[in-house]
């Protein structure tokens, strides 16, 4: 069954779990997998992962070039999972005044997802917006909406993970970047310290590398889940395009993140999955 709301669609898929106290550890995967053009391999790879909670970027929503699937629901139900997709931008190249089509982020997990809600940054680059000037074709990728962070929080046999999932803006300078970092961080402050927190995403900048970003996530208590020595998250598209590492997750509070990686031998997306595990912290 799935539920709409303004800028928000849900969907339960997850078979029920009556467990006592929560697992001992808790598999995620993070993936911007590029309008889910590529689905069966996008399933394959989340299936064989075998994740608890799975945060992915740029999910189709009835678009033309995804053959007007709902991507989420499509992989939820296969997974036998929870989601909740956000709003992102309504692609008017990809659907109609009658049958609009949607591009945005979803959280899909094997337990209840509560209480979802959108950041819509305030610093955008507009470079999206459309413009009397430009066709509606598909090179122009004209949208309305801007870039968002996805929160949902998941009940884990009785315990609460929030999740923050980050699509910060390409077409822009790490300046704006950062100010959409600190505006997720912000909202951030105003939960309890106490609060297991995973923040993951697409970047679009190396927050490993990127000195303000870096001493925003540290200051705020946050610790960067997959280990180093880091690696590509993207591959090269051409001869004159060098490999980037652009796709983060960091966590905080009574948790831990171990057996972080980057998956770069899957090609089903123009990014790589990065994944780890969650374990309770114990001082």
């Amino acid at each position: 069954m799935s539920v709409v709301t303004t800028e928000i669609l849900t969907g339960n898929f997850a078979s029920a779990r009556l467990l006592i106290r929560p697992p001992s550890s808790l598999r995620v995967v993070d993936w911007n997998i590029d309008r889910g053009i590529q689905l069966p391999g996008i399933i394959d790879f989340l299936a064989s992962a075998n994740a608890d909670i799975v945060i992915l970027q740029e999910v189709d929503l009835n678009a033309r070039r995804t053959h007007r699937l709902n991507i989420a629901e499509e992989i939820a139900r296969k997974l036998r999972m929870n989601y909740v997709f956000g709003r992102e931008f309504q692609e008017l190249v990809q659907g109609t005044e009658a049958s609009p089509a949607y591009h945005g982020q979803a959280t899909l997990a094997k337990w209840p997802i509560l209480n979802s809600r959108l950041i819509r940054f305030s610093r955008q680059s507009h470079f999206w917006q459309p413009r009397w000037f430009l066709p509606r074709i598909e090179p122009f990728q004209e949208r309305l909406g801007g870039r968002i962070a996805l929160i949902a929080e998941i009940n884990v046999a009785g315990n609460k993970l929030l999740t923050y999932n980050l699509h910060l803006e390409s077409r822009s300078n790490n300046d704006l970047r950062l100010s959409q970092v600190e505006e997720v961080l912000s909202d951030v402050a105003r939960q309890d310290y106490l609060c297991p927190i995973a923040i993951a995403g697409d970047f679009n900048l190396d927050a490993s590398k990127d000195a303000a970003v870096a001493s925003a996530f540290a200051k705020a208590g946050f610790q960067d889940a997959i280990a180093a020595p880091r690696i590509a998250t993207t591959p090269a598209h051409h001869l004159f395009e060098s490999r980037r590492k652009i796709d983060f997750a960091f966590v905080r509070g009574p948790i831990r993140a171990a057996s972080g990686r980057v998956h770069d031998l899957v090609t089903a997306s123009d990014h790589y999955p990065i994944s780890f595990t969650l374990t309770a912290s114990h001082g």
